[in-house]
């Protein structure tokens, strides 16, 4: 079936908020729970370091919707506990799952795993609902124009995350371990059968995407309570090192927030003392700092991100595009280092127009046939490797 009649199907039944069985497939959705509480202190320390700002005076450790909320998973219709899984990392800026789901139920028919769509911090229904309410927004990003001399990619869809980025770059360095933190409750939860689909022991194993990669590297090298020693990871479109992204896009973040958080990390983060001046003391330079500054640019902590990808080469593959620019193939290899790359990545072109963000566009002159074979191909590849 060809993806956008397949996307628009499952959109149709999906929820948040009941189980839905998939009538022509062996697959239901279930959604769950998540309430934090593992790193609750270390958050809310982060999180008051930030004031509020104008575009959202609501403090970030005061934003409910981030703390407690639903996710879904995909699984064999009719399980009541299940022993493999997969966990789905998505994209920065993402509101809703919709290019996703059609990605989580071929992964899961598959590899006959529960495929897990979890959110990560302060993204899909981790937000107020007016932070991607086009009527609401239109008029910020008016402002926002008016503010910004010459810019020219801010939207209502970028809008949210560019206010609240350019006004506390650190934002993203905070949210990126919440998340962390919120994995690191997920995972114990299934491991030690406290989740009540999953049996005890259970491997999870991880599809990301995007920033969602990038993520899902930091978590691998930080490797919180080894719950990962055994973890396979497949990167599509991501895993590139950070000084090589480029974030500046009409559906991520405008242009002026990009290079405030780019400037931001490649620079002050980096400095001894200057990064820190706004840190907790009790948790300056732990181990997921240490994982997250490993990734920012290919010269620093080089041995220390090199060697990790060289001895866990067998457990991660990656793809990345041709014409990706905002993860590009060359960010790729200086992350994992040359001798790793030509071992984990491979890069795949497709024969029609397409991006970063949308791999497998409808609109673009794609025939349903090429998007079906580019679909193939990258899902058939990480459905064997998970």
């Amino acid at each position: 079936m060809e993806i956008i009649t397949r996307t628009k199907q499952l959109k149709a039944i999906f929820s948040y908020d009941k189980k839905i069985e998939i009538d022509d497939r062996p697959l239901e959705i279930r959604p769950y729970h998540f309430i934090q509480n593992t790193g609750v202190k270390e958050i809310e320390q982060f999180q008051q370091l930030i004031p509020p700002c104008e575009f959202c005076p609501v403090p970030d450790n005061n934003i409910q919707e981030n703390k407690s909320f639903s996710y879904t998973v995909f699984t064999p219709r009719g399980t009541k506990k299940i022993d493999k899984a997969i966990l789905l990392l998505h994209g920065l800026n993402e509101r809703n799952w919709d290019k996703y789901l059609t990605w989580a139920e071929y992964l899961a028919l598959a590899t006959g795993k529960a495929v897990i769509l979890f959110p990560i911090a302060f993204h899909m229904n981790r937000t107020p609902g007016t932070w991607y309410n086009p009527r609401a927004l239109m008029s910020w990003v008016t402002r926002r124009k008016q503010e910004v001399e010459h810019l020219d990619n801010s939207t209502f869809v970028n809008v949210a995350l560019s206010y609240r980025l350019s006004d506390a770059p650190l934002r993203f360095f905070i949210s990126g371990k919440e998340s962390m933190f919120n994995l690191w409750q997920l995972l114990t939860e299934i491991k030690t059968g406290q989740h009540p689909l999953f049996k005890r022991d259970t491997p999870v194993n991880i599809f990301a995407y995007s920033i969602g990669a990038f993520l899902s590297q930091i978590l691998m090298l930080a490797n919180p309570d080894r719950l990962l020693d055994d973890c396979r990871l497949f990167l599509f479109c991501g895993g590139s090192i950070f000084s090589r992204m480029d974030g500046s896009a009409r559906d991520i973040m405008d242009r002026e927030a990009y290079r405030k958080v780019k400037d931001y990390f490649m620079n002050d983060f980096l400095v001894p003392g200057e990064a820190h001046r706004m840190l907790p003391v009790l948790y300056e330079e732990d181990f997921m700092e240490k994982a997250f500054k490993a990734m920012i640019r290919p010269e620093i902590m080089q041995d220390y991100r090199e060697s990790f990808f060289e001895q866990a080469q067998n457990r991660i593959r990656i793809i990345s595009l041709a014409k990706d620019t905002v993860m590009p193939t060359r960010g790729v290899v200086e992350a994992l280092g040359a001798k790793n790359a030509g071992k984990i990545l491979e890069q795949l072109d497709f024969p029609y127009e397409y991006s970063h963000q949308n791999p497998f566009p409808t609109n673009t002159g794609a025939t349903p046939e090429m998007l079906h074979q580019a679909f193939e191909g990258v899902f058939s590849r990480a459905a064997n490797f998970l």
